[in-house]
């Protein structure tokens, strides 16, 4: 039986494939536009608003310059010279020997009717200058043995300086020990050894925390925060004599 080739149906299929393609592109652009039209429809619609949106958006943002020109950087200006009298008298009270009692109420309440530490909490507490008072207040309570007032107000202070950040952990630690509250100390003293982890007062903090840790019968923790103090800080005070503190912890944790 003979084979007929059958002509043009190659030629008619690639035509109704540029045919759909067509469509199929017109219906693209013909959604594009569907869809262009509504977002211009909705602009159109809710243009109030959104110009009422940009009005308080660039209002906030004057608002904030404005605040911070005219009320903050003169606030923070006057808190710093406010906080030069009641500095003097906490520096003489870190430095003196004795007498140092009277020296630290008078940082804390001023005096001749010049801004104390508390004075300068209450009225500038948002500054860089009521920050440190902060600090200040907190120390002084904690030498005063007013502890909870120490803990307090240390901890209210915050900063990401490695040196006074991890003493306000520490001191809080410290407040909690003198009020009969060993857990809480050693929380604090683990605090403040992590803060930053800085050479300095980390090693002292671990050592008060493993101190603690052992009379708080935490003798494996107690080991683990003397052996950080072998591996991570050999060179400290706190590292001349800690394989005997490592070996107590072990001994006690056998029994």
């Amino acid at each position: 039986m003979a084979t007929y080739k059958k002509k043009g149906i190659k030629k008619s299929q690639e035509r109704v494939s540029k045919i759909e393609e067509q469509s199929t592109t017109a219906e693209v652009f013909n959604t594009l536009d569907q869809t262009a039209s509504k977002s211009e429809q909705w602009v159109e619609k809710n243009s109030k608003l959104l110009f009422m949106a940009l009005i308080a958006v660039v209002a906030a943002v004057l608002a904030y310059f404005g605040y911070n020109k005219y009320i903050q950087q003169p606030k923070e200006k006057e808190a710093a010279n406010e906080l030069a009298y009641p500095r003097s008298f906490f520096d003489q009270a870190q430095n003196a020997t004795v007498a140092v009692d009277s020296l630290y109420n008078l940082a804390l309440n001023g005096a001749d009717g010049k801004y104390g530490l508390l004075d300068i909490i209450d009225n500038y507490g948002s500054t860089d200058a009521g920050n440190s008072a902060k600090y200040m207040a907190g120390i002084a309570y904690l030498r005063l043995n007013d502890y909870e007032k120490a803990i307090d107000a240390l901890s209210d202070y915050s900063t990401d300086d490695e040196i006074y950040g991890s003493l306000a952990k520490g001191n809080i630690g410290d407040a909690f020990s003198q009020i009969g509250q060993p857990k809480e100390a050693l929380d604090y003293y683990i605090k403040a050894a992590e803060f930053k982890t800085d050479g300095f007062t980390a090693p002292i903090y671990l050592f008060k925390a493993g101190n603690t840790a052992m009379d708080l019968g935490e003798y494996k923790k107690a080991e683990e925060l003397f052996t950080k103090i072998k591996d991570e800080y050999p060179t400290s005070d706190e590292a001349r004599m800690i394989d005997a503190y490592i070996n107590r912890a072990q001994m006690a944790a056998q029994k």
